[in-house]
């Protein structure tokens, strides 16, 4: 979403240049991976968070963020669909995993880098039905990085949060935050009224703060600090384009608005079995990813209003 808020700036022509510093793997399981590679729409990105790059050989990798963006033909809107980290999901065998019911963020620690991305891919597209265009593995050490090189970007906080990680205290109102406090904030969930719904909104939020700031520092005109943040953008990403130049993808989306994004969470409630926490699909997610395969999704937003969000 950062890249594609620099090529509304017309980069494209500077994406050639940077393409080498995105790593580049087979993200999607094949079950999960679109095979059409129209850019026209409706397309279905998946989004994986996590603070370890692939290849990390630490065995307790778990996906802290996990979104399908999608959006419609046009390329006018987009929905950041926030899937919660502990939905009850049955995760099929692959990457050495024999298969089972867990959360479904445990299916990236199950398979591990690459093949926990095409773990969850699949897992995804067993809950959801969807296949994918692409998908993107995010490291936040380098989000961090590229929030500071902005100049840090403004949250407003509705409540009191305190980080269980850091014990800073973010008190209510509009804040300017620096990298590892926006990093902080937007992964707080305990205590919060809303639990896990509100840390997921507090994402999408974060991702469209992002998406504003690299627009207020006009950095067409500064050489030096787009270098800089784009070299920091490429350094975070893994991406699997689905054989889409990465200059073709991000001038389709040049067009795309940030005030037109729109945050969903999944219909759903946490529920305890067997003494864990667990969130469970409500009416399995009330048409939701019926809405999404069949691009209806403003139609499902209008009339669930308590699930979406304009950013």
């Amino acid at each position: 979403m950062v890249l594609a808020g620099l090529a509304v700036f017309g980069l494209r022509a500077l994406t050639d240049r940077y393409d080498r510093t995105v790593l580049k793997e087979q993200l999607l399981d094949p079950s999960a991976r679109n095979g059409r590679t129209d850019l026209s729409g409706p397309l279905n990105y998946l989004l994986i968070g996590t603070d370890r790059r692939p290849g990390d050989t630490n065995p307790e990798q778990r996906a802290d963020t996990i979104l399908i963006v999608h959006v419609p033909a046009g390329l006018r809107q987009a929905y950041l669909i926030s899937i919660p980290r502990d939905l009850l999901v049955a995760i099929p065998a692959g990457g050495g995993y024999g298969g089972g019911q867990d959360k479904i963020n445990a299916a990236y620690e199950h398979g591990g880098g690459e093949s926990g991305a095409q773990l969850l891919s699949a897992t995804l597209t067993r809950v959801t039905g969807l296949r994918f265009d692409g998908a993107a593995l995010v490291d936040f050490a380098g989000i961090r990085k590229v929030i500071d090189l902005l100049g840090g970007v403004q949250m407003c906080v509705e409540s009191e949060v305190r980080s269980i990680h850091t014990k800073r205290v973010f008190a209510p109102g509009c804040h300017q935050m620096n990298g590892a406090e926006a990093l902080d904030y937007v992964r707080q969930r305990y205590d919060l009224p809303g639990g896990d719904y509100d840390r997921q909104r507090h994402q999408q939020q974060l991702l469209r703060a992002l998406l504003d700031r690299a627009g207020e520092t006009k950095l067409r005109n500064n050489p030096v600090k787009l270098d800089q943040v784009i070299r920091a953008v490429g350094g975070s990403l893994t991406v699997d384009t689905n054989g889409v130049a990465l200059e073709d993808l991000l001038f389709a989306l040049r067009g795309l608005p940030a005030d037109a994004l729109r945050g969903v969470q999944v219909p759903s409630y946490p529920q305890v079995i067997d003494e864990v926490s667990y969130v469970v699909l409500e009416n399995g997610g009330n048409g939701l990813f019926d809405a999404v395969r069949g691009s209806r999704m403003p139609d499902w937003a209008g009339a669930n209003p308590r699930w979406v969000v304009k950013l």
